[in-house]
């Protein structure tokens, strides 16, 4: 089969599931950076369906365990704006601090935990008093924010420290300090709690540290054919929940690298658009939808079999993507 009809059968079974009964849409948010909105994209049909105004320069995006709200990350207002899923309208803020850029959430949906970089600090709020419970001092420059399956740590990276910083989400205190690439920016732990991947920017490679001795296992780089190596900037990942395959999107290389998370070895480059960014599954695991900032679209890949199959244009500069069950 010629690659052009392999793609074009391959969209043509994005809407189908066994059987041939249509495949559940999912709603993919996707924020704009310096287009101060979000766009609703349907991942059936891959199409835009709604474009929502939003506070300034929305980054770090999240959805609530229960699926009601997206937390949003609107670094110019200071805040964390909470977007209803079902009226698709801002219904509350969250006190972030300064110029929140990511967030994560407690399993249990009762807190998130947003990194401040001005400040040096991650900020803990309970969601339903939107109140602020506790200010960490970590390194300089945070930004990556992970937690734990269990809930028990939450990890931040710290930019100019080079570090990830193992925080107990009872005491608030950090328990461990681990030295990482240089400028480490995404946090993704295994969905087994096992591992942490770290993904460092300005060194090009991804630290795989073990959860129990703190200890980095590998460092993975990366050598994209054709690409300066200066150009390999490690930013999103994301880990399939069986633990078998990574994706890491390498930012101005214009490439999501495919990783076996098993013998933790790349095994294939997709092309996708401009300065990839973030990265998210649908829940199904059969999409994973990727932000270029530069080229203003989002790259959908296939998972099964490793393929590029569309890109939609959304707003400007696309940076966060999440997936709601509805």
């Amino acid at each position: 089969m010629r690659a052009d009809a392999l793609v074009m059968a391959i969209v043509a079974a994005i809407g189908l599931i066994a059987g041939g009964e249509p495949a559940r849409a999912y709603s993919v948010y996707v924020s704009n950076e310096k287009g101060n909105s979000i766009t609703v994209l349907d991942s059936a049909t891959l199409e835009v369906t709604q474009t929502i105004p939003v506070g300034q320069r929305p980054r770090g995006i999240k959805l609530t365990p229960d699926d009601k709200y997206l937390l949003i990350c609107a670094s110019d207002d200071d805040t964390v704006q909470m977007l209803d899923v079902a009226s698709r309208e801002i219904v509350g803020e969250l006190p972030s601090g300064p110029d929140p850029e990511l967030l994560n959430i407690h399993p249990s949906g009762s807190t998130v935990y947003v990194a401040n970089e001005d400040d040096n600090l991650l900020t803990a709020i309970d969601i339903a008093d939107k109140k602020v419970v506790a200010e960490m001092e970590v390194g300089v420059e945070p930004e990556g924010v992970g937690v734990s399956p269990d809930g028990k740590t939450v990890v931040v990276t710290s930019e100019t420290t080079n570090m990830a910083h193992f925080i107990d989400t009872d005491s608030y205190q950090i328990t461990d300090n681990v030295l990482v690439g240089q400028r480490p920016r995404f946090a993704e732990f295994r969905a087994d709690g096992s591992q942490l991947w770290v993904t460092s920017e300005v060194a090009g490679v991804v630290s795989v540290i073990d959860t129990k001795a703190h200890k980095v296992l590998k460092v993975i780089s990366f050598a994209v054919p054709g690409v300066q190596p200066e150009q390999i900037q490690p930013v999103g990942v994301r880990l399939t929940k069986d633990g078998t395959k990574a994706f890491v999107a390498l930012g101005p290389a214009n490439r999501v690298a495919v990783i076996d998370a098993k013998t933790l070895e790349v095994e294939k480059y997709l092309l996708v658009g401009q300065r990839v960014w973030q990265l998210a599954f649908t829940p199904d695991e059969a999409l994973l939808f990727v932000t270029n900032g530069n080229s203003n679209d989002v790259s959908v890949i296939d998972v099964p079999s490793l393929t590029v199959v569309k890109s939609i244009p959304v707003g400007t500069a696309p940076w966060g993507v999440a997936i709601s069950q509805h």
